[in-house]
């Protein structure tokens, strides 16, 4: 969307919208082949839930929200590279050690920036449950996609209190979005994701951030 200057005030509530659809199915085929884990879900949740309903209902300057946005993008990107080139990223599984206070406080400082750009925030959540060691790839991706689930629908509600459009365009959106989906958890859960895709994904993050931050100033 920030490739195709989608305006601001649509971009986050579309944004937030066809993370509920990706994320939904995402969490259903995790969980089919038993990777979703409620308890480990829970503190993130209990932390980004309220943050994210709050990040939902403020209503950032265009310009600021695009800094913001492009600032998120870019940092996405950073953290797509790490997962294509770190041994963490890429081992086995490992036993489940998610530590409760800290991933309240994680799921809190995630939920608001999920919910003030629209981000879903998995793509910090993932990384950070690798980096400590708390989940394997796949575990992490279970834990990830209902957390990008329920974090955009309380941004969305909290974002319905706020004047927000949303284009004609959102059913086709969501359903390229779904096809999208379809492949990439059948990606994720039978096959480790490829260098080469998560080098394509940080490329394209990095132009659309840049081209952000460049509107922005």
């Amino acid at each position: 969307m920030a490739l195709l200057s989608v305006a601001p005030e649509a971009m986050r509530p579309t944004a937030l919208v066809l993370n509920i659809v990706v994320a939904a199915f995402t969490t259903w085929r995790f969980r089919e082949a038993r990777h979703f884990h409620a308890k480990a879900l829970a503190p993130f949740l209990a932390g980004s839930i309220p943050f994210a309903f709050i990040g939902g209902m403020l209503k950032l300057p265009v310009t600021a929200y695009q800094a913001a946005v492009g600032a998120v993008l870019l940092v996405s990107a950073a953290l797509l590279l790490w997962r294509a080139f770190s041994p963490l990223a890429m081992r086995g599984e490992i036993p489940l050690g998610v530590r409760a206070l800290p991933a309240i406080l994680i799921g809190a400082v995630i939920g608001l920036l999920s919910g003030l750009t629209g981000t879903g925030g998995g793509i910090f959540l993932s990384p950070l449950i690798l980096l400590l060691g708390w989940a394997g790839p796949k575990a992490t991706a279970g834990i990830s996609a209902p957390f990008i689930m329920i974090n955009s629908i309380a941004g969305l509600i909290g974002g319905s209190l706020v004047a927000h459009d949303l284009p004609e365009s959102l059913p086709l959106l969501a359903g390229s979005a779904l096809l999208g989906a379809f492949i990439g958890t059948w990606l994720g859960i039978r096959k480790l994701s490829t260098r080469a895709l998560l080098v394509t994904l940080a490329l394209v993050l990095t132009l659309a951030g840049i081209k952000l931050i460049l509107r922005a100033l």
